[in-house]
């Protein structure tokens, strides 16, 4: 049996580094759109950087599809907005292709003069995982004189 003591102050700690699944290696993504000065590659990989944003308004999608069956223990996701005044949602979905099941949804008001960020650490037990979809729907008003707002992902990162 494997096993090694922890502090009680590193137990709820981050992973390590290493610990972070590398996307690049082990997924290929599909995305619905992408601005080419802020590409998906931005919010996918290991440092952090300007994140990913969408070329076209509206609900996007960004697709993981991996090499071989994994098993995720960790989902963080963080976006920021300094300038638009909007109310997102996002939803996570895991499974086969084909077989992908709600893990978690959201929603979050994003003000410049109040919240410009959002920041969500989920613990999961997914296991045999193929397919991670995180669906974003940047402006839940659907308003189309207001549909100016582009999905964003600063990043994202499983464990």
């Amino acid at each position: 049996m494997r096993k090694s003591i922890v502090s009680a102050s590193n137990a709820g700690a981050s992973p390590e580094v290493g610990e972070w699944l590398d996307l690049d290696s082990v997924a290929r993504v599909e995305i619905t759109s992408e601005d080419p000065a802020f590409p998906i590659e931005h919010a996918l990989g290991k440092d952090v950087t300007t994140g990913w944003r969408a070329s076209m308004t509206g609900p996007q999608i960004v697709r993981l599809l991996f090499d071989a069956p994994l098993a995720i223990r960790r989902i963080q996701l963080h976006f920021v907005d300094k300038v638009s005044e909007r109310s997102q949602e996002f939803a996570v979905f895991a499974g086969e292709v084909g077989e992908l099941g709600e893990v978690v949804r959201q929603q979050w008001n994003f003000s410049p003069h109040g919240t410009t960020e959002e920041s969500e650490d989920y613990t999961v037990d997914l296991r045999d995982v193929t397919v991670l979809e995180l669906r974003i729907d940047p402006d839940r008003s659907h308003d189309p004189k207001q549909s100016r707002h582009h999905a964003s992902l600063q990043r994202l990162r499983l464990a």
